[in-house]
């Protein structure tokens, strides 16, 4: 998604979405920005699997004991 820098106000960055709506979000996640400067979100896919693959670990440490039953 690529969203547009439409005016910086005090701390928050009015942005541009692609359907032409505007939010504004906090000017810091966008250092250095000035009007017109155009930003890709994206996914990171990678990142995103790797996250889920250590929260199941976790959430397995914590619920599941050695025989595969539910912890007390």
């Amino acid at each position: 998604m690529r969203i547009v820098i439409d005016r910086i106000e005090n701390d928050r960055a009015v942005v541009e979405l692609p359907d032409g709506q505007t939010m504004q979000l906090p000017a810091t996640l966008f250092p250095h920005a000035a009007e017109g400067d155009v930003y890709t979100i994206e996914k990171d896919h990678p990142e995103t699997e790797e996250r889920r693959r250590r929260i199941e670990n976790k959430m397995s440490k914590l619920f599941w004991d050695e025989r595969g039953e539910v912890s007390h």
